[in-house]
């Protein structure tokens, strides 16, 4: 598509209210009219534009670079889901102050494999609402029979260090969410 795109013009994200991602559609260049399509992309969280100059919108042009702007991604923290083990059980999730979910897992499970993203998108979402952990149950059986965890991925909620509700399975975001919102 670099070949066919000569210029992109976008408006500065400041000027304009914040909106919901959604696919973008444009017709590229016509080289038959020499028309230029003008693509309005939507505002996002974690891309600024650096412009050169000074006019009221960005044009990023192709390899000739006469004038221009950098789009630059500026990552927001990642939330990781951690591993915790039988020695940071009690002080991580017990002793916690959020509600806890922990993911029961195996590196040799497939639906376990499955699940992660869902979780990963969950830790994301709920973040300073929700604490999310992973325990490996071939490093830490002790934790996994404590709770009689007899098939993975098993998704257990904790509140004030109490076993609250349990899911097992790869299970929709939607049957993880309605569980966490329980508990929140």
């Amino acid at each position: 598509m670099a070949g066919v795109l000569e210029i992109l013009t976008i408006p500065r994200a400041s000027g304009y209210p914040a909106a919901s991602l959604s696919p973008i559609v444009s017709a590229p260049v016509s080289r038959l009219s020499g028309r230029r399509n003008i693509i309005n992309l939507p505002v996002s969280r974690g891309l600024r534009i650096q412009s050169f100059g000074s006019s009221g919108s960005v044009s990023l042009r192709s390899k000739s670079g006469r004038r221009g702007a950098r789009i630059v991604c500026e990552a927001q923290e990642a939330v990781q889901v951690l591993p915790v083990t039988d020695a940071t059980w009690q002080s991580e999730v017990l002793e916690s102050g959020l509600p806890v979910l922990v993911e029961f897992w195996a590196p040799w499970c497939g639906p376990c494999r499955m699940i992660h993203p869902v979780i990963d998108e969950l830790a994301k979402e709920y973040n300073g609402k929700l604490t999310c952990y992973k325990v490996n149950t071939d490093e830490s059986p002790s934790i996994a029979s404590r709770y009689g965890i007899r098939s993975i991925p098993t998704v257990i909620i904790f509140k004030d260090g109490e076993k609250k509700d349990a899911v097992i399975g790869a299970v929709p975001k939607s049957t993880l969410s309605a569980s966490i919102e329980k508990f929140l």
